[in-house]
């Protein structure tokens, strides 16, 4: 009998063996941190070719006189608007770094995929998110140090409601854009509009659905910072014909990728490494002070263990 299980004969090829003629599918290097960057899509870009962007400011709007009155012209008051002697200038920030490949590497695996190129598309993912990250929370010219005292409001019962939404937008009531706060802030105001009866309805942009509070969207972005379980929500108006929020590149750049962002070959070394720049230039200028508002001290109730 154990003669007969020695001798049996496998009948049917293996799953083991028979991989190995196989050719498995692949993909490209998948990173869960690439996020649909809603804020650099809304936001105007504005070309700074000096790499500085100096924003005038009328010095005192009450001074410009005009007169509606059915007087005779010889009475018509006399006036001109003057500016600020010293005004604000906005110099572009760098995000970069040098994406280093082993010329070994790139020449014998790079079938089916370019290994420059895809090390390069992660790189260059990875500078754009911190790119969204500076235009928020910046010290310098990020939205959140832009607000001036005025325009800052705390919510009323801690989580984020429909009244502190319109109190909101009464800061920003000149064509507000849209809304800026985090995923787990919309799940909170959600939550509160269901609690009240009053489901906000949604709009489509860049083929997503987004919902709205009086037709204003609600866009997320993991980058508006939540600490101690509380967070933030941001109204802005865009562009620069309308006094806003307005986005500042560098363009024409040696290598450019797109606008602000170039990638440059910087040569191989006698280690057989080639070495790429990469490079991204921008910056954020808030035009007139009610252009933005903000919500501070956001409860964002149970999900605050959100990482």
């Amino acid at each position: 009998m154990a003669d007969e299980t020695q001798q049996k004969v496998q009948t049917a090829l293996g799953d083991v063996a028979a991989r190995q003629l196989a050719i498995a599918t692949r993909t490209v290097p998948q990173m869960s941190t690439i996020t649909p960057r809603w804020l650099t899509k809304l936001l105007n870009w504005i070309p700074v070719e000096s790499g500085v962007y100096r924003l005038n400011k009328v010095k005192d709007e009450s001074n410009v006189a005009v007169d509606c009155s059915g007087r005779d012209e010889r009475e018509l008051p006399q006036t001109f608007v003057d500016y600020i002697d010293n005004p604000r200038e906005y110099n572009l920030s760098a995000v970069n770094t040098v994406l280093d490949v082993h010329t070994r590497v790139s020449d014998l695996y790079s079938k089916p995929y370019n290994q420059i190129s895809e090390q390069l598309r992660l790189i260059i993912e990875t500078i754009k998110e911190r790119q969204e990250s500076e235009l928020i929370n910046n010290k310098e010219y990020g939205l959140l140090s832009s607000v001036v005292a005025s325009q800052r409001i705390k919510t009323r019962t801690g989580a984020p409601t429909p009244d502190d939404l319109d109190e909101l937008i009464t800061k920003v009531w000149k064509e507000p854009g849209f809304f800026l706060l985090h995923p787990l802030t919309i799940a909170a105001f959600g939550r509160e509009c269901t609690r009240r009866g009053v489901p906000p309805p949604t709009v489509s942009l860049f083929g997503s659905q987004f919902i709205t509070w009086r037709g204003i969207p609600l866009i997320p972005s993991d980058k508006v910072p939540i600490e101690n379980g509380k967070s933030k929500i941001i109204l802005l108006r865009t562009g620069e014909s309308r006094q806003g929020v307005v986005g500042l590149y560098q363009p024409n750049l040696p290598g450019e990728q797109s606008p602000g962002l170039s990638v440059r070959f910087m040569g191989i070394n006698h280690q057989a490494i080639a070495s790429y720049l990469v490079s991204l230039y921008c910056s954020l200028a808030v035009l007139v002070d009610d252009a933005i508002a903000v919500l501070d001290d956001v409860e964002i109730g149970k999900y605050h263990e959100y990482k």
